[in-house]
């Protein structure tokens, strides 16, 4: 079965990959996937190994360089190099400071026409002023219920 993604480096391509695994400067998922390209060089200057060998030499699985191999055909160099971003973005976390902000606002004066603040209104409120981008009630909840914050 023929390899799915060939990679044919150029002049260009190898000197400067050559340069980023011989300067000792690069990153250490830059180095590996920089010298996995270099030996999957099909081209004229290079002779391919073979996906399982060069995983085993570079102590990364198989499907890392055939991701890596697809993405160098379909987004070239510069992305194959980099790390792929992150489709989902990483979870909020709330620090001290946040907690700080929202027990300030719960034991300030209540909305107009209302008796006192609800976890609702604080959390609208923490969205409106930016405190946080988003936060769920049970958020508000739980850092009330740290600080011993009491709405009644």
């Amino acid at each position: 079965m023929a390899p799915r993604y060939r990679i044919t480096l150029t002049e260009e391509e190898r000197g400067q990959l050559e340069a980023m695994t011989r300067s000792g400067k690069a990153a250490a998922a830059k180095f590996v996937h920089a010298r996995a390209l270099l030996l999957c060089d099909a081209g004229p200057h290079g002779e391919p190994w073979k996906v399982a060998d060069v995983a085993e030499a570079l102590g990364v699985t198989t499907r890392t360089i055939e991701h890596l191999k697809q993405r160098f055909v379909e987004e070239g160099l510069a992305t194959a190099l980099e790390r792929k971003a992150r489709i989902k973005p990483p979870k909020l976390t709330y620090d001290g400071g946040f907690d700080a902000r929202l027990t300030a606002l719960a034991c300030s004066a209540a909305p107009d026409g209302r008796v006192r603040w609800t976890v609702r209104l604080l959390a609208e409120k923490v969205v409106e002023l930016k405190i946080a981008p988003t936060v769920s009630l049970m958020t508000v909840q739980r850092s009330l219920k740290k600080t011993n914050c009491s709405l009644i």
